[in-house]
């Protein structure tokens, strides 16, 4: 018996089976049911959260711009060039907000799409990946504890590449690991093959060098530790490359001609190499951070992790856990060596911790130690806590009052998330996973459904754009803005918005007079520049008191008070 053959024969989980999972397992429905989990899992809040500052809007502005300008070559955040990314997730924004019949008046949840297309591709990938080492029950838990994983829920939200990067990673791997079972065989799988390279072009063109990094380093490390290379030639290296480059080569020659070479100047040497070397935008970090971080970002996979670990050395030289150490370990070492640290960076290895997890725990006939099923005990309750608290105090901290349904909501997720602490606490892992997902989804929608819609002290950008379009005289107003120039405004009020300063937007009102449209024109000032704006108006000829129509809130990038103040050009008269 091959060891695909033998690893797909293992039904696992042994006497800590359960009904539920036999039955979704023999039937064929796991495929189904995680659909349908990662919907109810990635929706919450999918139309409700407006754009979350800051990398959300500026991808969903570029591609904005994009459709606008019918260039879909170059990438550019107003006039500046955003060189740090390749094209691959502005050309599905675009193509999904085309398809809308929308333009430049697409919400941001139609941006997000592709997102929460590869976050529900991540979480079917995941179950096909496992499936080449495991029985369907197995390939089911572990894509569960991806659906319900915190990190994966947050990418799905968000309009920016990680989810569809994810799925494009997935979608190699499990490729890679059909192929490498079948070494022995010498048995060539030119449609794998073919999704192995094509997955692999379609991460460049997502995100550059992470796709192939992790991709790379587990079919190197799993030569080194099987002491065999000749294996790659199952790829079809000399094929796969010239495929590979036809996919990816197109665009970057055209972008490389159309900025003359820019492009690559700022996404290579200024991002990628300024991340390695420096901690980019304050967030650096030392090494073990993303392990410490992946505690919580990883949950509930996390805890189900702790307790599948002490079986790891009893199965170290199963097929599926040489599998999993190779895509897991090598590039989170790099990781952790970098300089820049965000939670998302460790996204592509959380399926092999899922892979990890689920087979380590369908081997266990008796359960672990008391301190290991304890420490996975409170590791799965104490984010619940956490995050139910959080729907409580939220409001108060930033000056709003609980959402009802929110904290109501989010109470109820403690009732499951103890229930399923108890069972894990007891090493039943499986008996946990229920009542888990239900807390979790409890937690989701009572989070994102209600809790952070209703924080609107946080949401200055959409209440500013709806100021501004209260106070103009016309559908679209020119509109320019000094010291509040976050990217979810520039999306939400328009391309041609005008950061500027408080000389700039004086001189930009008084020009609007004489002009056909009467000078439909507004200045958003925030307090802090006022004063000199009113001095700038003055020395122009115009008085001007201080603005009544005025919004308030907080910055949630570094926490300031905003107090924005509006002045219409219709208002403002010479002396």
């Amino acid at each position: 018996m091959s060891e695909t053959s033998a690893g797909r024969a293992t039904e696992g989980f042994g006497t800590a089976g359960v009904r539920w999972l036999r039955v979704i397992g023999r039937r064929g429905l796991a495929p189904l049911v995680l659909l349908l989990l990662g919907l109810v899992f990635f929706a919450p809040g999918l139309t409700q959260v407006p754009p979350l500052d800051r990398d959300e809007p500026r991808f969903a502005q570029a591609t904005k711009q994009m459709v606008e300008s019918r260039d879909f070559i170059d990438i550019r955040f107003q006039e500046t060039a955003r060189h740090k990314k390749p094209v691959g997730i502005y050309w599905l924004q675009s193509a999904v907000v085309e398809a809308s019949g929308l333009g430049r008046d697409a919400p941001i949840w139609v941006y997000r799409l592709p997102s929460q297309l590869g976050a529900l591709l991540a979480v079917l990938l995941t179950y096909w990946c496992v499936r080449a080492f495991a029985a369907p029950g197995v390939a089911f838990v572990a894509g569960a504890l991806v659906a319900a994983s915190l990190i994966v829920g947050v990418e799905a939200r968000l309009a920016k590449t990680d989810a569809m990067l994810l799925a494009s990673i997935l979608a190699a791997q499990g490729a890679l690991a059909r192929i490498w079972l079948e070494r022995a065989a010498l048995r060539g799988h030119p449609l794998l093959a073919a999704l192995f390279w094509g997955a692999l072009g379609v991460s460049v063109l997502i995100k550059g060098p992470v796709g192939p990094l992790v991709v790379g380093l587990t079919v190197v490390l799993l030569s080194a530790v099987t002491r065999d290379f000749g294996w790659i030639r199952l790829l079809y290296p000399l094929r796969g490359i010239a495929a590979f480059l036809l996919l990816v080569l197109p665009w970057f020659v055209a972008i490389y001609l159309q900025t003359d070479g820019a492009f690559f100047a700022e996404a290579i040497g200024k991002d990628l190499l300024g991340k390695v070397a420096t901690g980019q935008e304050s967030h650096g970090a030392p090494p073990l951070t993303h392990l410490a971080a992946a505690l919580g970002t990883f949950w509930p996979l996390s805890a189900f992790m702790v307790l599948a670990l002490p079986g790891l050395i009893a199965a170290r030289r199963a097929p599926a856990v040489i599998f999993a150490l190779c895509w897991i370990a090598p590039t989170w070492v790099i990781f952790e060596f970098t300089a820049t640290k965000l939670p998302h960076y460790t996204l592509p290895l959380l399926p092999g911790v899922a892979l990890l997890a689920a087979v380590l725990l369908s081997r266990q006939d008796e359960p672990p130690s008391k301190g290991w099923r304890y420490a996975a005990a409170g590791l799965l309750f104490v984010p619940v806590a956490g995050v139910a608290a959080a729907n409580f105090i939220a409001g108060p901290i930033v000056g709003a009052w609980p959402s009802p349904p929110g904290a109501v909501i989010a109470a109820l997720a403690l009732a499951p998330g103890i229930t399923a602490m108890r069972h894990m606490a007891r090493g039943a892992a499986l008996r946990a996973l229920p009542t888990t997902l239900l807390a979790g989804f409890l937690l989701i929608v009572a989070t994102w459904g209600f809790t952070l819609p209703a924080l609107s002290p946080i949401w200055v950008s959409p209440r500013l754009a709806d100021a501004v379009a209260q106070e103009a005289t016309c559908p679209a107003p020119r509109v320019a803005n000094v010291g509040f120039n976050e990217p979810s405004y520039i999306f939400l009020q328009g391309t041609d918005t005008l950061p500027t300063s408080a000389q700039g937007a004086a001189r930009f009102l008084v020009e609007a007079d004489g002009e056909a449209d009467g000078g439909c024109r507004i200045a958003v000032v925030d307090t802090r520049h006022e004063a000199d704006f009113l001095s700038a108006l003055a020395a122009l000829g115009v008085t001007r008191d201080k603005s009544s129509v005025r919004v308030t809130g907080l910055n949630i990038n570094g926490g300031d008070e905003m107090d924005i103040g509006l002045y219409s050009a219709q208002e403002t008269g010479r002396e």
